[in-house]
């Protein structure tokens, strides 16, 4: 009874509505970024709904300097996709400049929070994870369907994340010397933890964008992404993860 509308409480103090769409994210497939002195990189796992279907866009961009990677509800992620390039191109008229990722993500974050103390409205189901290269250098946020937003040096979010995120936990400390194709790898070796069952991360289920100094928001997919994953394959590293419950969650999710 405490979870048919966003802005009523639980006796224990929860919203439930918002603890639902933050779930919707833990199923969403996984996302990972991560950041050096020079660049930002985001890698994401593509699903498609059957062998017939090509796969859901994971990575969007949003202005030549920003990107985002999603995890979760894909039509609300296309929303605030259109949102955040408008903003993006009214600062730019207003001010000339391109819109500072800090302002933008707090901007994202108002926009999460507003929907959790609105009468018949429900949360976003998506959590996002922006990667940027403005004035100030590179910058990686994450937000949730709570209205939070974190900047971090690299995090991973959606199913089977836990495995990305351990990785990135481990060798975070060497990310600010990276050259580009170096940080490239290492979002790779992350999302293939990531996989699931005995998959494989292949040049149609991976993607990769990455945005830096002198370098725009580039989205790297299909055969662009070969060269990093035969890389990969040298090193031993393109092994799938996760355990067959793991797999059936991922069955059985709605998003992407």
């Amino acid at each position: 009874m405490y979870d048919t509308d966003v802005t009523v409480w639980s006796p224990e103090g929860r919203l439930l509505q918002v603890e639902y769409a933050m779930e919707s994210v833990k199923q969403g497939s996984a996302c990972i970024a991560l950041r050096s002195s020079t660049h930002s990189v985001i890698g994401a796992l593509k699903r498609s709904v059957s062998e017939l279907s090509s796969h859901q866009q994971k990575i969007l961009e949003i202005d030549d300097h920003l990107g985002i990677g999603i995890a979760g509800l894909t039509a609300d992620a296309r929303t605030l996709a259109k949102w955040m390039r408008n903003e993006c191109l009214n600062h730019k008229y207003v001010y000339g400049t391109a819109m500072p990722t800090g302002r933008l993500a707090t901007d994202l974050a108002d926009r999460h929070q507003r929907t959790t103390q609105t009468y018949v409205r429900r949360p976003y189901g998506v959590g996002l994870l922006l990667a940027s290269f403005d004035k100030n250098g590179p910058h990686v946020y994450q937000t949730c369907p709570s209205g939070n937003v974190y900047e971090c040096y690299a995090t991973a979010i959606g199913a089977r994340s836990q495995s990305g995120r351990t990785y990135l936990e481990k060798h975070h400390e060497g990310f600010d010397g990276c050259e580009r194709d170096e940080l490239i790898m290492h979002a790779l070796r992350a999302l293939v933890g990531c996989v699931s069952g005995d998959g494989e991360l292949t040049s149609e289920n991976g993607s990769i964008a990455v945005v830096g100094k002198d370098e725009k928001f580039t989205l790297i997919e299909n055969a662009e992404l070969q060269p990093y994953l035969d890389r990969l394959e040298l090193e031993g590293g393109n092994n799938g993860g996760g355990d067959d419950e793991e797999e059936k969650e991922e069955e059985d999710a709605m998003e992407t």
